[in-house]
């Protein structure tokens, strides 16, 4: 019963230190400039969900990172919970606005996993149009491909990631310099 608790209070250090290196990679200034997206709390809500995917995905091919991916999105699910009691949404609606941002992560999750999976720019920016831009007002859809080029190429990056140095709280181990 308790196996689950155990497991994210081990874990808390490494999470924490993914969590910051996700966090910093999210807030790349060519993700907003270049590639688009509105430097608004909907806008850095959409960049976040785009590192934590790419994350998530990386996690994906290896069984070990599991249940550390797993902590990952609690982290962020519970992160995005504070910040919105943090710009003073009601203690009610908390729980609504929740249902609804796990629900955009999701879609963009299945919008984003054949276009990336398949290095496809053309098919990714089309879905970062449909999704991204139109859920973060503000935005430039016309810079969906710069984006799509960005997210292609963070995962290029996390698909370098070795499975020890993400157990140990790392993003990049050696390659931290060549980071997109």
């Amino acid at each position: 019963m308790f196996e689950g608790f155990r497991r994210k209070r081990r874990n808390r250090a490494i999470v924490d230190a993914l969590w910051d290196e996700l966090v910093e990679r999210a807030r790349t200034p060519d993700r907003f400039l270049d590639g688009g997206l509105p430097d608004t709390v909907l806008g850095r809500f959409e960049s976040l969900g785009i590192e934590v995917f790419l994350f998530v995905r990386r996690c994906g091919r290896d069984p070990a990172l599991a249940a550390l991916s797993q902590d990952v999105i609690d982290r962020f699910m519970t992160d995005l919970d504070h910040s919105m009691r943090e710009l003073g949404v009601g203690y009610l609606a908390v729980p609504k606005r929740m249902r609804k941002l796990a629900g955009r992560f999701y879609a963009r999750v299945a919008a984003f996993e054949a276009p990336v999976a398949n290095r496809d720019l053309a098919a990714l920016a089309e879905a970062l149009r449909r999704t991204v831009h139109v859920d973060a007002p503000g935005g430039r859809p016309d810079a969906a491909e710069a984006l799509a080029h960005h997210i292609l190429a963070a995962a290029e990056f996390y698909d370098r990631c070795d499975a020890t140095d993400i157990l140990a709280g790392r993003l990049a181990g050696a390659d931290r310099k060549t980071a997109p």
